[in-house]
């Protein structure tokens, strides 16, 4: 079932070819907000899918006429770093100046160990909404993802029970910026993630049927295909990314872990100069059109603005 967020409410729907039946009208019982029918658990899934079939007319709207927003419970983002070995070859590659295969990239990822970022955002952005292009880079790079949305509260998750905690999947583009990123540190604000406009997320959340350990997913930006993947790939799988995150710290419905990126960012496919110069060729402008896409979960599609 593709669950979506609509209208000047924020109400929860289900997204039906062009459709987008509303829950809560088509069964009363049923939390009319997306983190309260995440929390809901199973049996509000079981019930929207019963109500389905028994849908009034004044239910039902065309998915034409509502604004689509973001499906973002506002709990936690954590975003996986350096997942994808075929991206991180590229990445140190351009970093050393040697050239590393995907096999020593894995490699390395599995050495140094989990890594990732937290994103602290008021607002995420949704397929269709324009992404304003800020104003102190000049290397704005997109990044394809799949995420996990997390359904029962839970800490110290073993890897083996990820099943129980995962609700449902959707799509997701980590906009970086690739310069002026700041002095590294152990702990830092991450301002490279953090911005206005930095996630995408969506269009929808696929709750159910979908085995997020095979996704297949695609970017393109103006059309021109930058990336294809499938998460089977990461080096650290979803279960293990929420067995190492949930040490001391209490996963709660509605938070998201998105898996990283692959191979065919900007940065990880440009080369510097002789002089080491990064080109900008491949990195984005206004004006850009970015769309990331699986065929299980839909399109997430946004203009540079």
């Amino acid at each position: 079932m593709k669950i979506v967020v609509f209208g000047p409410d924020r109400r929860v729907g289900a997204l039906r070819e062009d459709k987008v039946i509303d829950l809560n009208r088509a069964d009363s019982s049923l939390p009319a907000k997306l983190d309260a029918f995440i929390e809901a658990g199973q049996a509000a899934l079981d019930r929207a899918r019963r109500a389905l079939e028994t849908a009034r007319s004044d239910a039902v709207v065309a998915a034409s006429s509502v604004k689509l927003h973001a499906p973002w419970p506002g709990r936690r983002l954590a975003m996986v770093g350096g997942n994808y070995a075929d991206h991180l070859a590229g990445m140190l590659s351009n970093m050393t100046g040697k050239p590393m295969s995907v096999a020593e990239a894995a490699d390395e990822a599995r050495k140094r160990g989990h890594w990732g970022f937290w994103k602290s955002l008021a607002e995420v952005t949704a397929s269709g909404d324009e992404v304003p292009y800020p104003g102190r880079t000049r290397y704005l790079d997109y990044e394809g993802e799949m995420a996990i949305v997390i359904g029962r509260r839970g800490k110290d998750i073993r890897a083996s029970d990820i099943g129980d905690y995962v609700w449902g999947v959707t799509l997701a583009n980590d906009w970086s910026i690739r310069d002026n990123m700041g002095t590294p540190f152990a702990v830092s604000y991450n301002l490279s993630k953090n911005f206005d406009g930095s996630l995408s997320l969506g269009p929808c959340i696929v709750a159910g049927g979908v085995d997020c350990n095979n996704v297949d997913v695609e970017t393109r930006v103006n059309g021109e295909l930058r990336q294809r993947f499938n998460t089977r790939d990461m080096v650290f799988s979803f279960a293990e990314v929420l067995e190492h995150l949930s040490r001391d710290l209490s996963f709660v419905p509605g938070d998201i872990i998105s898996g990283g990126t692959a191979a065919g960012t900007a940065a990880d496919t440009t080369r510097p100069d002789p002089d080491g110069t990064r080109p900008i060729a491949r990195f984005l402008k206004v004006g850009d059109v970015v769309e990331i896409s699986s065929p299980a979960i839909g399109v997430i599609r946004n203009r540079v603005a």
